[in-house]
């Protein structure tokens, strides 16, 4: 057990940190239960691309992570309002992508 503690200790897990985490596999294990009960199709939207739920979901976090990772970069303001900001962007290409 002390051998798994020392692989993850250069990781500070803080309650922020773990409730991102939660919330990324929340959400996997729920793209996962939507897709074996309503498979999805792949449809044409704003993106240049034609995707799938899982698609959009996975642009979307990586966009949410680069706009994110600039507002730490380049802002001194909370990152809270980045995290709000980023959920909104997630929330948009998911729906309208």
């Amino acid at each position: 057990m002390e051998s798994l503690q020392n692989a993850f200790a250069w990781m500070t897990w803080t309650m922020p940190v773990a409730i991102f985490f939660t919330c990324i596999v929340l959400m996997l294990v729920g793209m996962t239960i939507w897709q074996i009960k309503s498979p999805s199709v792949e449809r044409k939207g704003w993106l240049p691309i034609p995707t799938t739920r899982g698609d959009r979901l996975f642009i979307g976090l990586l966009g949410a992570a680069y706009f994110n990772l600039a507002w730490a970069g380049l802002t001194d303001v909370h990152q809270g309002f980045a995290a709000g900001i980023a959920f909104v962007l997630l929330v948009m290409v998911m729906r309208w992508g």
